[in-house]
């Protein structure tokens, strides 16, 4: 809000005003196009990773304000009344930010690597819109986790484990003991070996957005979320596992070069802009403001 006591800002005073504003607005454009690009680069570096799935920055405009003059108007009374007095100037937009980084759950490519332990999770048909299915891990603190790198091993124990050495749990929640044996992995997900069969657990999580990425293709549930569901009591819910590939990332390396290449730009125009409105302070407090 504005405040005019008088008979209006002096001239220098309204100018300098615009250019504050002015600085901050295309300053946080710049900040905004910063993070873009630090998001992109970080996706085109994974471009190669398995399960890999790519960011997306969402921006969002600050609250607009609305701008009111306030000033005074003699009565021409006895008593000299003075009545105070708004005027509405207008709204002004305060700039822009990156308001989240939101992951994209896109199935990836597969990609054969002819290494039996290694397993691809292909989505089938899914119940609900932004649900996404899992392999399940257990980390080092007990704790579940989930993701799409099928990139698997046997450690040294006999134990089924990811690249990160978390240990691959069945649909029970057990870690997967093969006990250094040959298997194969059934369209259905199950390992077969020595007469067993043990389903690997898939979760299914009806709303991808309440995950966090973790890094290192690991993703966890919000606490206060529901939690991942086993995958195969859910109805509507279908997938295949095909042994001997790799889900490949879902980034599109030529299109975030795209992106990149767009958000340089727009972090040189905003960066144009401030120069601009640098050029015009220097002119106010040194020339306008300048005592004759």
């Amino acid at each position: 809000m504005i405040k005019n006591t008088g008979g209006g800002w002096p001239a220098e005073k309204k100018g300098q005003g615009i250019l504050l504003r002015g600085y901050y607005t295309a300053a946080s454009g710049m900040l905004a196009q910063q993070r873009r690009q630090e998001s992109l680069s970080n996706n085109i570096a994974n471009a190669q990773t398995p399960g890999y799935k790519q960011d997306q920055a969402t921006l969002k405009a600050f609250p607009e304000l609305l701008l009111q003059r306030m000033e005074s108007k003699d009565v021409p009374t006895s008593r000299g009344m003075n009545l105070p007095m708004q005027t509405q100037i207008g709204s002004i937009n305060t700039g822009v930010y990156v308001q989240e980084t939101v992951p994209d759950f896109a199935q990836g490519d597969l990609q054969e690597t002819g290494i039996p332990t290694d397993v691809a999770l292909i989505n089938g048909t899914m119940p609900d819109e932004d649900g996404g299915l899992f392999f399940t891990l257990q980390n080092e603190a007990g704790e579940e986790r989930m993701t799409r790198n099928g990139n698997f091993t046997v450690d040294g124990d006999g134990f089924l484990v990811a690249n990160q050495g978390y240990y691959v749990l069945d649909q029970a929640g057990n870690p997967i003991q093969t006990n250094g044996m040959e298997y194969t992995v059934t369209d259905e997900g199950n390992l077969q070996f020595n007469g067993q069969e043990i389903p690997l657990g898939i979760s299914y999580t009806a709303n991808t957005n309440d995950l966090i990425k973790e890094g290192q293709g690991l993703y966890r549930m919000e606490d206060d979320a529901d939690p991942a569901v086993n995958a195969r009591a859910m109805a509507g819910v279908s997938f295949t596992v095909q042994q001997s590939y790799l889900e490949g990332s879902n980034v599109d390396s030529l299109q975030s070069m795209t992106d990149m290449m767009g958000a340089y730009r727009m972090f040189e125009t905003n960066q144009k802009v401030l120069k601009a409105y640098d050029t015009s302070m220097e002119k106010a407090v040194n020339e306008i403001g300048r005592v004759r």
